[in-house]
C-alpha cells in the first residue's frame, strides 16, 4: 500500500505533518477528517517504511500456519467481547510475520474509518480470499463473528495438516534425488577426468559403459554452462506454460492420470470442495454463491470446470449432484452421498463427513507412499551407484587380467 505525506491543522489548532499508508488519498482524507483535523494538504511519498515493507514482502510470505494462527487469536479476542479495532491492534503487534503484521494494521484502520471487517478485509485479496471473506460476512450478518473465524481458523489447520502430510512424504525423496544428482555431477567434472587420463596412458579398448561414462563427463566438463541454461529454461517456459490457460489444464488432465499422485490430487480436491461448500452453507451462503467461492479454492482445473457445470445446472433448478454423477473424475459414493443430503436437508453434514472420509484416505494414502517410495529409492541409488562403479572398475580388471 502507498504512503502519503500530509499537513494539517489538529484538534488544538497546531500544524502538524506526517505519513500515513493507505490505500488512495480519499482514505487519508477520511481518516484524517475523523480525528477531527483540518487538512491543508495530501501528496503521496515513498517512505523507508515502505521500502522496508517491499523488501520483507520481497523475501518472505504468509502461510497458511500464520493464517491459522491469526483467525485462532481472532475468535478468542472477539468472543471475549473486545471490539474488532482493538482486537486487530493487539493481533498486530503480536503478528511476527511482517508482511501479515502491516495487512492487519491496514485493515485495522479501514474499520476505524468505518467500513465492515469483511470490506476491509476485501481489499487485502492477495492475503484474504473469497472464501474468507464470504464466511466472515455471513458471521458479521448473523451477529456470531466469533463462531465464523473460529469455522476458518479450524479449516486452514485442516488444510495445513494436508499440506504438512504431502510435503512431509515429499521430502525424503528430494532429499535423495538431489543429493544422487549433486555427487553424480560432481563425479563427472572432478573425478572421471582423472581416470580417463590414468586409462589413456594404459591404452587398450574400454568397456562400452566406460566410453559412454567418458562421453558422459566430457560432455559435463564442455558444456556445463549449457546444461544449466536448458534447464533454467525450461524452468522458464514450463512457468509460463503452466500460466496460460489451456496449459494449465492439460497439465492438470495428464496430473489426474497419474498412477499415484493422480488419485492423490483427486482426493485432496473433493477434500478441499467438501469441506468449503460444508463451511458456507453453515454460514448461511446460498449454494450457487457457495459453489462459485469453493471453485477458487479447488486447484485442479478439470474440478472447476465440474463445479462450473453444477453451478449452471443448479441455477436452472437441478440437482447439485447431477453433474457429479455423470463425472468418471469423482468416485461414485461422493454424488450418492450428496443425493442423500439434499434429500434428507442436511447437504452440509453429508458433505462434512465426506470431507473427513476422504481426508483420512489421503492420510492413508500418504503414509503407504512413503512406505513404497523408500525401498524404490534405495533400489535406484543402488543400480546408479552400481553402474558407476561398473564403468570404473571393468577397465582395471581388464588391466590386470592381461598380465
Amino acid at each position: 500500500m502507498p504512503f502519503f505525506k500530509y499537513q494539517i491543522v489538529n484538534k488544538d489548532y497546531e500544524k502538524e505533518a506526517g505519513t500515513i499508508e493507505a490505500l488512495d488519498q480519499k482514505q487519508v482524507e477520511t481518516i484524517l477528517t475523523g480525528r477531527g483535523a483540518q487538512i491543508i494538504s495530501i501528496s503521496q511519498a515513498l517512505s523507508f517504511g515502505q521500502v522496508t515493507y517491499y523488501f520483507h514482502a520481497a523475501f518472505s510470505h504468509i502461510t497458511i500456519r500464520d493464517l491459522v494462527l491469526f483467525f485462532r487469536q481472532f475468535a478468542v479476542l472477539v468472543s471475549a467481547n473486545i471490539n474488532l479495532s482493538e482486537s486487530l491492534k493487539i493481533l498486530s503487534e503480536q503478528t511476527e510475520n511482517y508482511v501479515l503484521k502491516k495487512v492487519i494494521g491496514n485493515v485495522s484502520r479501514e474499520v476505524d474509518s468505518g467500513d465492515r471487517l469483511s470490506d476491509a478485509m476485501a481489499k487485502h485479496k492477495e492475503v484474504f480470499s473469497e472464501f474468507h471473506i464470504s464466511v466472515i460476512r455471513s458471521g458479521e450478518s448473523s451477529g456470531k463473528l466469533d463462531d465464523s473465524l473460529g469455522y476458518l481458523a479450524d479449516e486452514e489447520e485442516r488444510n495445513y495438516e494436508i499440506v504438512k502430510k504431502v510435503r512431509g512424504a515429499m521430502t525424503y525423496p528430494i532429499i535423495v534425488v538431489c543429493a544422487m544428482f549433486i555427487v553424480g555431477v560432481l563425479m563427472m567434472l572432478f573425478v572421471v577426468p582423472k581416470l580417463v587420463s590414468i586409462f589413456n596412458e594404459v591404452g587398450g579398448e574400454l568397456p562400452l559403459m566406460t566410453r559412454v561414462l567418458i562421453a558422459t563427463s566430457n560432455f559435463f566438463v564442455g558444456y556445463w554452462w549449457l546444461i544449466f541454461a536448458v534447464l533454467a529454461g525450461l524452468v522458464v517456459v514450463l512457468r509460463f506454460y503452466l500460466k496460460l490457460p489451456f496449459g494449465k489444464r492439460q497439465f492438470d488432465f495428464i496430473v489426474l492420470r497419474l498412477p499415484v499422485a493422480g488419485d492423490l490430487v483427486r482426493k485432496i480436491s473433493i477434500v478441499r470442495f467438501a469441506r468449503s461448500l460444508s463451511t458456507l452453507l453453515i454460514g448461511g451462503v446460498t449454494i450457487s454463491n457457495s459453489l462459485r467461492i469453493a471453485k477458487g479454492i479447488v486447484g485442479n482445473t478439470l474440478f472447476k470446470d465440474l463445479i462450473n457445470e453444477t453451478i449452471i445446472e443448479v441455477e436452472k433448478g437441478n440437482s447439485i449432484s447431477s453433474v457429479f454423477m455423470n463425472s468418471p473424475a469423482v468416485p461414485v459414493m461422493v454424488p450418492r452421498m450428496m443425493v442423500v443430503g439434499e434429500k434428507t436437508g442436511k447437504l452440509d453434514f453429508v458433505l462434512q463427513k465426506i470431507a473427513e472420509f476422504y481426508s483420512k484416505e489421503v492420510e492413508t494414502k500418504l503414509d503407504n507412499l512413503m512406505v513404497l517410495l523408500e525401498p524404490v529409492i534405495m533400489i535406484v541409488m543402488g543400480a546408479a551407484v552400481g553402474v558407476m562403479a561398473a564403468a570404473i572398475i571393468l577397465p582395471m580388471y581388464n588391466l590386470t587380467s592381461q598380465f
